[in-house]
């Protein structure tokens, strides 16, 4: 399959992600012409005149937030270590390196080992309550909080939400310095900000830039999909994980928390929550409440990518459905693979954002009315909304990937430049295929075929039906080429999980 570029998103130290430092006392924030900038006058005979509203220095701004910014320090119970035998080789293999960066600290007999990682956070409430990714203290058996003054504190967990990546931790004490998420104004692109945090462990450091862009949706399988992110061009780093972006006036705009490299460190692309999700998510924890979300069980995609092969006219919107969850709320209302959701309760379905955001403003038991568009036909269909299970929970449910290892080449008959079998018993057994998905073995790609097929691959649907012989896919491949398209709609069981893919005819020889 083709690979997309993906977000790096990390779990404290080690991944790479957002960061902090901090301390006592309250901070006495500017107002509006509190802090004063005036454009400087320039150097004789430069060409260049700093812009008007551009600050000549952060400094009295990093000296007003910086004390209410910490540095976390987590231990987390890890897996124990097992050994591995690599084909080939005729010794086992113990990695002794953690791709996530943590550093294993020692090894219990059954427990696993204990590994330390670190982020950042901030108060927001003079009492101790502290903002933080929920990535930096998931499943962490001690959390340390340093203060700016270097004081060490020992904090508990208040409550996290995966599906936001947001968690609220709470030291003892009273009278900390903390600082006010940004209410009253949204950020615009190009104004300026500043990023405090602990960058490779490196507290108290700040960075500063722009905002680059607003509402990013991320579509990765690691960020929110309940998130439109602020992109900004200040340094983050590891560590910087749950660090707070400000404003010129020292007011949180956003939440650090994730960073796109293609080298793992910064290229000036970084994310952060916005304020106004951040402020409701972590107010609610604070007060106690758990963050629910109402719950389908389908897995969706935009219509976008596969419009010419489904023959979908220009400007239809709506939401793919790619698969239904065994025993969901989707399968009990009749959703199927190959559904397209074009309205909720009688408003237009935009994209597959739209469809998760509205599903998980549902409240638990309450009826959806689906519009649904199914060969060719519309129904509409009620779905009782559940209560949407955790991130790890329903990213454990997804199937590992990989179709069986070395799974030999089979005979099969060439359609759409691939070489396809029907599905037997012994195509089941030779390419590990599970007993609940069926369809048409993908057992070889024919010359000029699409490449990013490979053995033991199973077609589910072809166009709008589900595929049940080879000569579907030749039939559909046909009709294609006769109504001038290049491609067609396929529904794909990959052995990580279905994937709708748009694919491309060859050449006719």
């Amino acid at each position: 399959m083709l690979k997309r570029k993906e977000f790096i998103l990390g779990a404290a130290a080690g991944l790479l992600v957002a960061a902090a430092a901090t301390a006592g006392g309250f901070v006495r924030w500017p107002g509006d012409d509190g802090l004063r900038l005036t454009p400087s006058s320039g150097v004789a005979g430069a060409p260049f005149a700093q812009p008007p509203g551009a600050p000549a220095s952060f400094a009295a701004i990093f000296d007003q937030v910086a004390p209410a910014v910490v540095q976390i320090d987590v231990r987390t119970r890890i897996p124990r270590r097992r050994n591995y035998q690599i084909p080939g080789l005729p010794f086992e293999f113990r990695p002794d390196a953690r791709p996530d960066g943590q550093t294993p600290e020692g090894e219990g007999e059954d427990e696993g080992q204990l590994a330390a990682g670190a982020g950042s956070g901030f108060f927001i409430s003079p009492d101790g309550y502290i903002v933080t990714n929920n990535h930096v203290v998931e499943n962490a058996e001690e959390i340390i909080v340093r203060l700016a003054d270097n004081r060490e504190l020992r904090a508990r967990l208040v409550g996290r939400d995966e599906s936001t990546d947001l968690a609220v931790i709470k030291v003892e004490g009273e009278r900390f310095a903390y600082v006010s998420f940004e209410d009253s104004a949204e950020p615009r692109v190009g104004d300026w900000v500043i990023a405090v945090g602990n960058p490779f462990g490196l507290g108290g450091t700040a960075t500063a830039g722009i905002v680059s862009a607003k509402s990013r949706d991320l579509r990765d399988q690691s960020s929110s999909a309940y998130v439109d992110y602020i992109q900004i061009d200040a340094a983050i780093n590891t560590g910087n994980s749950g660090g707070p972006t400000f404003d010129v006036h020292g007011r949180v705009i956003g939440v650090n928390t994730a960073i796109y490299s293609p080298t793992g460190a910064s290229v000036g692309i970084g994310f952060a929550i916005p304020a106004d999700t951040a402020k409701t998510i972590t107010g609610r924890l604070m007060r106690g409440e758990q963050i629910e979300r109402g719950y389908l069980g389908v897995e969706i995609a935009d219509l976008d990518p596969f419009r010419e092969a489904l023959g979908l006219p220009e400007g239809m919107q709506g939401a793919l459905i790619n698969g239904v969850t065994a025993g969901g709320p989707a399968q009990r209302g009749g959703l199927q693979p190959g559904d397209i959701v074009v309205s909720l309760d009688g408003r237009p379905v935009a994209d597959s954002t739209d469809l998760t955001r509205r599903v998980g403003a549902a409240r638990v038991g309450q009826a959806l009315r689906l519009e649904v568009l199914r060969a060719g036909g519309r129904s509409t269909l009620t779905v009782r909304a559940a209560r949407r299970p955790p991130e790890t929970e329903l990213n454990a449910a997804r199937p590992d990937e990989g179709a069986g290892p070395d799974a030999p080449a089979s005979p099969g008959v060439e359609a759409a430049g691939l070489i396809l079998s029907p599905m037997t018993a012994q195509q089941r057994a030779r390419y590990s295929i599970p007993a609940g998905v069926n369809g048409v073995v993908v057992t070889g790609v024919a010359q000029g075929g699409d490449r990013r097929f490979t053995p033991g691959m199973v077609i589910k649907r072809v166009g709008t039906a589900e595929a049940r012989t080879v000569d579907q896919v030749a039939a559909e491949a046909r009709r294609a080429r006769s109504a001038g398209r290049d491609a067609i709609f396929l529904l794909v069981w990959t052995g990580a999980g279905d994937v709708s893919v748009a694919m491309d005819l060859p050449r006719e020889r």
